[in-house]
């Protein structure tokens, strides 16, 4: 187990990472902090859609996750980056929010490949389009 800011990440953590991004096993996984430790939320099928992805975002719970999103440029041409998500809503509890702030560029850093980054407050900040803008 690796450590992030003091905050250790179970192994399955990056395992389920490397699924998603060199087996394509998963759209999204997402991380959350339990017991005091980094460990796998959910995943989603490698057929879930992107509202199903934000539909795993809890309200008012911070988590971190990975997706593989999936577009096309305007000349037509499919292309696909790995995103990793800081959900952190503005009504999520003080403690919780300093407690995933200072964890996550250590736990970043555990998943190799990751390509682009999006920090979230709300749901606003999590649309298709915001990906999309990151991304090209």
């Amino acid at each position: 187990m690796a450590s992030a800011a003091g905050t250790p990440v179970d192994d399955a953590c990056v395992l389920k990472f490397k699924e998603l991004k060199s087996k394509r096993k998963f759209k999204y996984v997402t991380y959350k902090i339990e017991d005091s430790t980094i460990v796998v939320g959910n995943e989603g099928a490698p057929t879930a859609s992107f509202d199903d992805f934000v539909e795993a975002l809890p309200e008012n719970d911070p988590r971190y996750a990975v997706y593989d999103f999936e577009w096309e440029t305007k000349d037509g041409c499919k292309k696909s980056k790995i995103v990793f998500v800081t959900w952190v809503p503005d009504t999520a509890k003080i403690r919780q929010k300093m407690l995933y702030a200072s964890s996550k560029d250590k736990f970043k850093r555990e998943l190799d490949g990751i390509q682009i980054e999006i920090q979230a407050t709300d749901f606003s900040e999590v649309e298709e389009q915001v990906f999309r803008d990151k991304c090209n």
